[in-house]
């Protein structure tokens, strides 16, 4: 019987900038990591270390590059800027604080009925799923029995994460993701027969040689 490899994606999301929890930044450009965020990055490159990642990939935004940037110097990868993965669109409400927001009416819509919302002047939040799970199963496809690291955001990682596990997205507030925490999704195969399972979600400490382990002992078994 033959054997199908299996392909690993990472799900990273940036690490605490200092508007994190406090002002939804959306797409916003020139927001950077705080000074704990640029910890947390070298914690995640501390932790990535020895999984023998074949390629990094990261959303166009300042604070997901960054988070990327130290396992790129550690690993002596290139990080590869990815469309798919960037923020979800807040439209209007780019920028606004949280503590304004959530007085909202509409508030009420995207923690409880979410697929049924877009965010005026931007994107919904199931063309935000689509997209990022087409992102993630590109990228994966391109990475056969391989292992690859893509650094993210919250939402769209939430969103991700739920089709993943098949969870209806009306439900995908109730996932947490929290900053530098890691979420690995696996692929066996690529012609629908073997569907793709999350095998972490939210990791936010520890080794992850048991993966590793996994890997090297599927490439035996080839």
């Amino acid at each position: 019987m033959e054997h199908t490899p299996s392909t690993l994606v990472l799900l990273i999301r940036h690490g605490q900038t200092p508007t994190t929890g406090q002002i939804l930044p959306g797409r916003t450009p020139g927001l950077y990591l705080a000074e704990r965020g640029h910890t947390q990055a070298k914690e995640v490159a501390q932790r990535l270390e020895g999984l023998e990642i074949a390629a990094l990939y990261s959303s166009p935004m300042e604070r997901a590059q960054e988070t990327a940037a130290p396992t790129a110097a550690l690993l002596g990868l290139e990080v590869g800027s990815e469309e798919g993965l960037i923020e979800c669109d807040f439209g209007e409400w780019t920028g606004r604080r949280l503590s304004e927001l959530n007085k909202l009416l509409e508030w009420k819509e995207v923690q409880h009925s979410p697929s049924t919302f877009r965010f005026p002047g931007g994107e919904s939040f199931v063309e935000m799923q689509d997209r990022i799970v087409a992102a993630v199963s590109s990228l994966a496809e391109k990475h056969p029995g391989e292992v690859i690291a893509a650094f993210s955001h919250a939402d769209t990682i939430k969103a991700a994460v739920a089709h993943f596990v098949g969870t209806p997205l009306d439900s995908f507030q109730k996932i947490h993701i929290d900053t530098a925490a890691i979420s690995v999704v696996e692929f066996k195969g690529f012609n629908g027969e073997n569907p793709p399972r999350m095998l972490l979600t939210n990791s936010r400490t520890g080794s992850l040689d048991y993966l590793r382990e996994n890997m090297r002992e599927q490439q035996k078994e080839q």
